[in-house]
């Protein structure tokens, strides 16, 4: 490898066009590692909270947040340093031999066949991200979600805030609105897959959705995966046959803690499992045998087409590295690592770095000062390039040929002397020996002068190419182009022009943050559409952002052949049922030959056919299961396969075979006897192996002659709603159930509830910076004297060390806070009570930043011995400008039975 020094002349520029075609031929072998790098398994993840949500489409909308946001509302996002960015310093700088330095074939890209814009916000980054399914595109950014359809782009749901898609979830997935998302559709099982994390603390969520059906917007799966302490940045998701898999750049406090490596596993997620497998890994530099060899994060890969990847194959996943970085990079090169996941044994997974692939020498070092490096008209405040992490960008794109399996993906690099351009890469062989099939550094600018970055890049089902990208310079306001190539084209190059697909207006000049990431698909309807979502400004001299789809195809895609599509994807039974699924083919650019229909994996005692064999595609079969009394229970994945020539297609089922109804549950909580407790307690048990739902019953008598609350749940928790009577004893039981019936009721547990009375006006906004402040009066008309007063407290509000709060009645008062000090987080939901042992005006990061129990600033045995009757009122005041909110809720509670009580006297 010849390396030649910073410094870009023509002469320099021709060699770099010779040298683009040459190297793309040389296919460069990865070479195996010496002392293998394994990742650190930690287990199984925590499922802190699984339900099913109501529809979205059911749903009131609730729009996304506007004005100042902070990070956990998507505002300016965390993206915190590894720490490692300079401990080596900048190696050599190399220049890049394989540039295509002009745009070739002028005209021959095609035109955009659809441009909608979607989603607006000042979220900094947005992090444009979107997925195509058979009739909708779904979008997300750092604020904000939406459902469009995709024939017209009108839309269908939203704009709608991510935390929607956890409304009633409970916990930090609900109450922050923190993004990084990511959106994907599993065109396998044909459901919707969306998420983000949480970035409040100090306990950190990935929270995820899983659509129910194929419709996005009715019910979602809903699960919150703790990392615990470890903050879970940029988390990247893909669909593989056996999980979805992810990774996450963790950070414990300030430090850095490496990229963790998740599986879920994909067959208990589309089935709705409220405990499913989730294998961890985590790499820390020490352990990957250097910084280098993890950089700033790894793709896992995603699949396009048809086909799943073959039966048993790992998950791929690639990084890179530069030896001009400072992460102490010996060379340029790809990682290649393979998460095994075992969900049988989850601790016979692996995750492994297995080759380390030479690549063209290139430079990801833009001369920046911090993040300011892409010009844009009109100001002197420049764009993120984010070529320096060291990590390929958003997606690695797979796909099984059946002759061969391959990936590509992208990353943004200094492609000559101060000009942004695209490295892109594809892999082929990566079952054995992954090997650089070909690459290219795209970087028009080279003569243009405009700079090109953030790319994403796929393959439709011929091979075409397609790459979408951000472009921008001093008089180029940033907008949203397009290239790509022909499966018969040059290797090493995209030769097919440039397209638009939005012209870009406005620059923008809040901060320098862009992207972080974008994302190129492929529509699944037809196997050759790209779709893509990126970000502009439409208006000049705003800060608020417009993401923006756009769809193209290549002419020369719809070679014709078939799909096969089988659904249910998850079907239970109970012996000696039978089980059907519906087997569809699919036509692509005309095709119509008989496709032969078989499948395997079916139980050996159990039979099985199809209604129709074979089928025309554009037609369907109805594949039965039957004669399964001899089944043992379990799950029985089967792979259903069409065959037409020397053409296959394959779709995999889950059947489950339950044999007898499921076992009694064991109630955890409430305690039998339990006082006091809240008129919606949440009421938890034992899993019960062989469930799929469980049944909850609440009565005011131990006959459960009269039941006053029954609920259908699939999780082991139940939150009572709507509320219960105060100051009353209830019982509670509760049943498993599944495909073969129910199961025995769990033994009766009693509690009660608490004495309450609670405000019921409409929340009452908080004047900014007045102490006068607002109020919240209850006033009781009966009821004997206050002892062991509990105070609970709603309050929506940024900013909490702004306010002081005050408890009054008569001449009477106690401060509830005053102002806590290094209090910067939002709203408040807690019970304030004299014998907490949680400590007085003290807050966390939230939200929310006071919650659960507190113990009031000033003892509320003031009020005790007084009469309960009389006006009692609640003030919150603001203390200090900008931040502003309501009084939400205010409810007074004392020990249920007291005979001085809020209930005495008949008082309700």
């Amino acid at each position: 490898m010849i390396l030649i020094r910073k410094g870009w002349a023509p002469l320099v520029g021709a060699m770099m066009v010779c040298a683009a075609s040459a190297t793309a031929h040389a296919q460069v072998v990865g070479t195996q590692m010496g002392p293998e790098v394994r990742g650190e398994y930690r287990g199984k993840l925590d499922v802190v909270k699984f339900d099913v949500s109501p529809a979205l489409k059911d749903m009131e909308l609730v729009p996304p947040p506007v004005g100042p946001l902070r990070p956990h509302e998507g505002g300016a996002m965390v993206d915190p340093p590894s720490g490692l960015e300079s401990i080596f310093g900048p190696g050599p700088q190399d220049t890049d031999l394989i540039v295509q330095w002009r745009t070739e074939g002028a005209g021959s890209i095609p035109a955009p066949t659809r441009v909608f814009d979607m989603v607006t916000g000042t979220a900094s980054p947005p992090d444009p991200v979107g997925d195509v399914g058979p009739n909708h595109y779904v979008v997300m950014s750092n604020v904000s979600f939406a459902v469009y359809n995709k024939t017209g782009g009108a839309p269908v749901f939203g704009p709608a805030a991510n935390n929607q898609l956890w409304a009633g979830f409970g916990g930090a997935c609900q109450s922050e609105n923190a993004g990084d998302p990511i959106v994907l559709h599993d065109q396998f099982a044909d459901r919707w897959l969306l998420t983000q994390f949480t970035a409040a603390g100090p306990t950190y969520f990935i929270c995820v959705a899983l659509s129910t059906s194929p419709d996005p917007t009715g019910t979602y799966y809903r699960w919150a995966f703790s990392t615990g302490s470890n903050f879970p940045d940029y988390p990247k998701f893909g669909v593989w046959r056996d999980a979805y898999y992810f990774q996450t750049r963790e950070f414990a406090g300030n430090t850095f803690a490496g990229i963790g490596a998740y599986a879920f596993n994909r067959q208990q997620a589309i089935a709705g499992n409220p405990n499913p497998t989730v294998i961890s890994f985590v790499v820390s530099p020490a352990a990957a045998g250097g910084a280098f060899n993890i950089g700033d994060g790894l793709l896992p890969a995603d699949v396009d087409g048809p086909d799943l990847p073959p039966v048993g194959a790992p998950s791929y996943w690639v990084g890179s590295m530069d030896n001009g970085a400072s992460y102490g990079a010996p060379q340029d090169a790809l990682t290649f690592w393979k998460f095994v996941a075992d969900f049988n044994t989850p601790a016979n997974s692996t995750f492994t770095l297995t080759h380390t692939i030479p690549i063209a020498a290139y430079d990801t070092i833009f001369p920046c000062s911090g993040r300011s490096c892409i010009p844009q008209p009109n100001t002197t405040r420049q764009l993120d390039i984010l070529s320096y992490r060291q990590r390929p960008l958003h997606r690695l794109a797979y796909r099984n040929f059946g002759s061969h399996e391959s990936l590509v993906t992208n990353q943004s690099v200094e492609a000559v002397t101060g000009m942004a351009g695209i490295r892109w890469w594809e892999l082929r062989n990566p079952s054995t020996t992954p090997t650089v099939f070909q690459e290219g550094t795209y970087a028009p600018g080279a003569t243009d002068g405009i700079h090109r970055w953030m790319g994403s890049i796929a393959q439709d089902g011929a091979g075409n190419m397609a790459m979408g990208y951000s472009v921008s310079n001093a008089s180029v306001a940033p907008g949203i182009r397009y290239t790509g190539r022909l499966v018969s084209d040059t290797p090493g190059m995209m030769p097919r022009g440039e397209g638009t697909f939005v012209t870009g207006v406005g620059s923008k000049t809040n901060s320098e943050r862009w992207g972080d990431y974008t994302s190129m698909n492929v529509d699944p309807a037809d196997d050759c559409t790209f779709w893509y979502v990126n970000q502009y400004f439409p208006t000049a001299g705003s800060n608020t952002w417009t993401l923006t789809a756009g769809a193209f195809r290549f002419n020369e895609c719809g070679t014709p052949t078939f799909t096969v599509g089988a659904g249910p994807s998850q079907a239970t039974i109970c012996t000696p049922q039978s089980a059907e699924f519906s087997v569809n083919v699919g036509s692509i650019a005309g095709f119509n030959s008989p496709v032969t229909l078989s499948a395997s994996g079916v139980p050996a005692s159990a039979t099985s056919g199809f209604g129709t064999n074979p089928v025309i595609p554009g037609n369907s079969s109805l594949f039965t299961v039957s004669n399964t009394g001899a089944v043992a229970a379990g799950t029985y994945p089967i792979t259903i396969t069409g065959t037409q020539g020397a053409t296959t297609r394959t779709s995999d089922v889950f059947l489950t075979v339950e044999t007898a109804p499921p076992g009694t549950p064991s109630p955890s909580t409430t305690a039998n006897g339990a006082t006091g407790l809240s008129t919606s307690p949440t009421l938890t048990w034992a899993a019960v192996a062989g469930a799929s739902g469980y049944t909850v019953e609440v009565a005011t008598d131990a006959g459960f002659a009269n039941i006053v609350r029954t609920a259908n749940v699939t999780g082991t928790s139940y939150t009572v709603a709507p509320g219960l009577d105060p100051q009353t004893t209830y019982h509670w039981r509760v049943r498993s159930n599944n495909s073969c019936g129910a199961g025995s009721n769990s033994t009766v547990r009693s509690f009660s509830t608490a004495n309450i009375v609670c405000y019921a006006g409409a929340p009452v906004p908080i004047p900014d910076n007045n102490p006068a402040g607002a109020n919240a009066t209850i006033n009781v008309s009966s009821g004997g004297n206050v002892s062991a007063l509990r105070v609970s407290v709603g309050v929506t509000h940024t900013f909490v060390g702004d306010l002081i709060i005050t408890l009054t009645k008569g001449a009477t008062s106690a401060e509830i806070i005053n102002r806590p000090t290094s209090c910067s987080g939002d709203n408040i939901a807690a019970t304030f009570f004299d014998a907490s042992a949680n400590a007085p005006n003290t807050c966390v990061a939230g939200p929310p930043a006071i919650g659960g129990d507190k113990r009031p600033l000033q003892a509320f045995t003031a009020f005790d011995g007084q009469p309960l009757a009389g006006t009692w009122t609640l003030n919150v005041a603001d203390r200090a400008g900008v931040d502003v909110g309501t009084i939400d809720s205010v409810c007074f509670e004392l020990p249920a039975g007291n005979p001085d009580g809020l209930f005495a006297n008949g008082f309700e």
